[in-house]
This record gives C-alpha cells, structure tokens and sequence, in this order.
C-alpha cells in the first residue's frame, strides 16, 4: 500500500467514524420525540420521511444519522 492510499484510507475511516448510522422503529409520537431530542443536542444530520411498516402494523420506521461528536 502506497503512502497516498494509506492516507485515503485513514482519512475515509475518520470521515465514517463521525457518524452513526440507525433505523428507528416506533409509533409517530415516539419517533417526533426522539427526533426531537436528537435535533436539540445538535446531533442530528438527516431523517428520512416516515415509512410504514406494513401489514396490519402502525408503526413507522424512519432513517436518521446522527454525529458522534
């Protein structure tokens, strides 16, 4: 491995350690509070739309990635 893809590589494993990645799983109410609460500390960097589980469920599944630091 060359210098230049050593640095590359340790640059990009820096860049995915800033942030975490999740699906939340919950009723509309929970996933607006924990939404809420992760907006508020500063965290939060996306939120997908709310999507169905499917079925006879009421639950909602959204996408959020969330900063480390």
């Amino acid at each position: 491995m060359t210098t230049r893809e050593r640095a590359n590589a340790r640059a990009n494993n820096q860049r995915a350690a800033q942030y975490t990645e999740m699906w939340i799983v919950g009723s509309p109410e929970d996933l607006a509070v924990m939404i809420h609460a992760a907006s508020r500390t500063g965290r939060l960097v996306f939120v997908s739309a709310p999507h169905q589980m499917g079925g006879d469920d009421t639950r909602h599944r959204r996408y959020l990635r969330l900063r480390t630091h």
